[in-house]
């Protein structure tokens, strides 16, 4: 399928490792020139020079941190002065602590916050210009199956991740007439060290072994398995081509079945 990739331009948060360096590697492989970006300096670059020598796109890498403010306008800033403009946005930030309501106190709620909703409005506040003036966008949400179904000890990502949902589903209402579309995509049990660390939370509170809880994870998903990064990735890339010029406000999960919900 021809995606109309080819000379866009991407922002991709978190990408260094996990979904986010996977989002960065599919979009790279449609001819996307692509800037990542992620809070550690050596793993950035290790990234950024492996995604250029195995697709041969112009990949870029600034080094921020996404909870900042500062960080998100110099981040966006030195993107539009290196590609010009910013047809794709990616929000995609690391997930906040595991645990029960008691155990964070208002500073962890407040970095939570900054993490997962902030980021995401600043980073769309400074990209919507370009891509109104264009009449032509697309912004894609990198949540959780938790915003649709929340999951046991993971109360600041179902608080803040549906926070998300609720913010994209307006702004795509007041952005659709320009053309740009705003969608979530929805990762479940995906075999990165976002999950791992989920699963050496767990295993920590109920005394067992991580490898135990990753099993109770693939048995609780009706494909028996994780997923794997690259298959989260093919979504986004969908999303973000010409091909999906008429999917906006969507939520999409990739769970394997996970989630027991009708819509």
């Amino acid at each position: 399928m021809f995606l109309g990739l080819r000379g866009k331009t991407a922002l991709i948060g978190a990408a260094s490792k996990g979904l986010g360096y996977a989002i960065a590697r599919e979009l790279a492989m449609e001819g996307a020139t692509i800037v990542i970006c992620a809070r550690t300096k050596e793993p950035l670059k290790a990234a950024r020079d492996k995604l250029a020598t195995d697709t041969g796109a112009k990949v870029y890498a600034i080094p921020a941190d996404l909870t900042k403010y500062e960080d998100v306008k110099r981040v966006t800033a030195t993107s539009l002065e290196k590609l010009g403009r910013i047809d794709v946005l990616v929000n995609n930030n690391g997930g906040p602590p595991a645990g029960a309501f008691e155990t964070h106190d208002s500073a962890v709620w407040q970095e939570a916050f900054d993490q997962i909703l902030r980021s995401a409005v600043e980073m769309s506040r400074a990209v919507l210009p370009g891509m109104k003036e264009r009449h032509w966008g697309r912004i894609i949400n990198v949540t959780s199956m938790a915003a649709k179904q929340p999951v046991d000890n993971l109360i600041l990502s179902n608080s803040l991740r549906a926070a998300v949902h609720g913010f994209a589903r307006s702004l795509a209402n007041e952005v659709a007439e320009f053309g740009i579309t705003v969608n979530n995509i929805l990762p479940g049990y995906t075999r990165t060290e976002r999950v791992e660390s989920l699963a050496a939370a767990t295993a920590k509170r109920d005394n067992i072994d991580t490898a135990a809880v990753l099993s109770r994870f693939e048995k609780d998903v009706p494909m028996k398995r994780l997923g794997e990064p690259e298959e989260f990735a093919a979504l986004a890339a969908f999303l973000a081509s010409e091909r999906a010029s008429y999917i906006t406000a969507q939520s999409i999960a990739v769970d394997g079945g996970w989630i027991r919900a009708l819509m």
